[in-house]
């Protein structure tokens, strides 16, 4: 598999994983879970563009 797509997926999954914490943090008045999960939501998101980007100068090279 290709490093692009693997971060694409990689950064999804985060992106997920992120946006639950923070509502879990939220539900439970923990301000603490809330932020992590924020962090790594936005975490997924970069990595997420960082694979579109790869994936953009992959087809550039063609």
């Amino acid at each position: 598999m290709k490093t692009s797509t693997e971060d694409k997926i990689k950064g999804c999954c985060h992106e997920v994983k992120g946006a639950i914490k923070e509502e879990v943090g939220k539900v439970t008045n923990n301000c603490c879970t809330e932020a992590k999960g924020n962090i790594e939501k936005n975490a997924g998101k970069l990595q997420h563009k960082v694979g579109v980007a790869e994936e953009a100068v992959e087809q550039l090279k063609k």
